[in-house]
């Protein structure tokens, strides 16, 4: 079980929240628009990711986890 960190209700199980992937950004137009929609970087390590509490507060935030030890860290 995967323990999220809400800004707003406190610690949570995992199955009260959506993750939507690490956060892009607005597409500029020098790139073509699949590679902006569907290219990750994929990095191992600590990411930033969007987060949404759906069975909570409903609120979006972002949380930085390590993807090597699946851990949200500070």
């Amino acid at each position: 079980m995967l323990l999220v960190h809400c800004p707003h209700c406190g610690p949570r199980n995992e199955t009260e929240f959506v993750c939507a992937g690490e956060p892009l950004a607005r597409p500029d137009g020098a790139r073509p628009l699949a590679q902006d929609l569907y290219a990750r970087d994929n990095t191992k390590g600590p990411h930033a990711e969007l987060w949404w509490h759906k069975h909570g507060c409903r609120v979006w935030f972002r949380a930085r986890r390590d993807t090597a030890t699946n851990r949200f860290v500070p």
